[in-house]
């Protein structure tokens, strides 16, 4: 597979990011031609010959020792997701190495279900490695109201998210977001290059979304563990969560779960939404009273 142009991209923006100061080495002053540290001064702190960086930086990895790779991440500063996905490229373009066709599962086995039907009070879903939300639990298609329902699944999150105007409105922090997932998506993509379906989502993404394509060209990269977020419920207006991944082994599925503070107003709103989607489950389409009347938020906490 011919993935000269991401390697090509990921280098040089890694490596314009990177000042002498920063890697350790001597500034002599004057005005310096590059953004940040020349192929040469990148060389010497792989301890590489400069024609040999510059081979890799024209986005050939092929043949690159592991040894080398991790000289190279160092030399850059990769943080642990720009090493692994730089690992990746390299397993990419070496044929002997490349990594099979792995395919995002599209189904959710039942056991898992019942985990996440056991999660009570706390909101959870299912997603597979393009984002695609399978499952979810009766508190988080509470949490989700009008954008997440039984029969709207498969939901794809990042087509929600670049896609759908509405995004902005259910994501409070939707700039932060929308960086964490291209990033997540470019860390994807690096793994599975051959996935069909995740190139498909990707072009659609790029074709549909300016703020997508501009976050994608960055070619960052990192790993979708656990974030705050404050997510604008239909039900109880703002509410501040950290959301955690759990990932299920074997499967290549991902539980994200959603937690607040014990005694937070957060807490509270939880609380609620569990309340409110038993009783839903008791009388579809109709809230008791009493807690829709506590579904507005305390006035000034919007």
């Amino acid at each position: 597979m011919d993935n000269s142009q991401d390697v090509r991209d990921f280098l040089t923006s890694r490596r314009s990011r990177i000042t002498p100061a920063q890697a350790g080495l001597p500034s002599y002053g004057g005005t310096r031609r590059v953004l940040g540290l020349k192929r040469e001064e990148v060389a010497m702190l792989t301890g590489v010959s400069t024609e040999y960086y510059a081979r890799l930086e024209r986005g050939n990895l092929r043949g690159a020792s592991e040894s080398v790779l991790e000289s190279l991440a160092a030399a850059l500063r990769l943080d642990e997701a720009e090493r692994a996905h730089l690992l990746d490229l390299a397993r990419a373009a070496a044929p002997s190495r490349a990594p099979g066709t792995r395919r995002a599962r599209a189904e959710v086995r039942p056991v898992v279900q019942r985990i996440l039907a056991g999660m009570a009070g706390m909101p959870a879903y299912v997603r597979n490695s393009r984002m695609d939300i399978l499952a979810a639990n009766d508190i988080c298609f509470a949490l989700y109201a009008g954008v997440l329902s039984p029969g709207s699944l498969p939901l794809n999150i990042a087509r929600f998210m670049f896609l759908d105007p509405h995004s902005r409105g259910f994501f409070v922090e939707w700039e932060t977001l929308a960086d964490d997932l291209a990033a997540a998506l470019r860390s994807e993509a690096g793994r599975s290059p051959q996935d069909r379906a995740l190139n498909s989502l990707i072009g659609d993404l790029a074709t549909g979304s300016t703020e997508f394509s501009t976050r994608w060209a960055r070619h960052n990269v990192r790993f979708h563990r656990s974030a705050r977020k404050t997510l604008h419920s239909q039900l109880v207006g703002n509410i501040e969560l950290t959301g955690e991944s759990l990932e299920v082994p074997g499967d290549g599925l991902t539980i994200i779960a959603y937690t607040a503070e014990p005694g937070s107003r957060a807490q509270e709103q939880l609380n609620f939404l569990a309340s409110w989607s038993a009783s839903e489950q008791r009388t579809p389409g109709q809230a008791p009273v009493g807690l829709r009347a506590k579904a507005e938020p305390p006035e000034g906490k919007e």
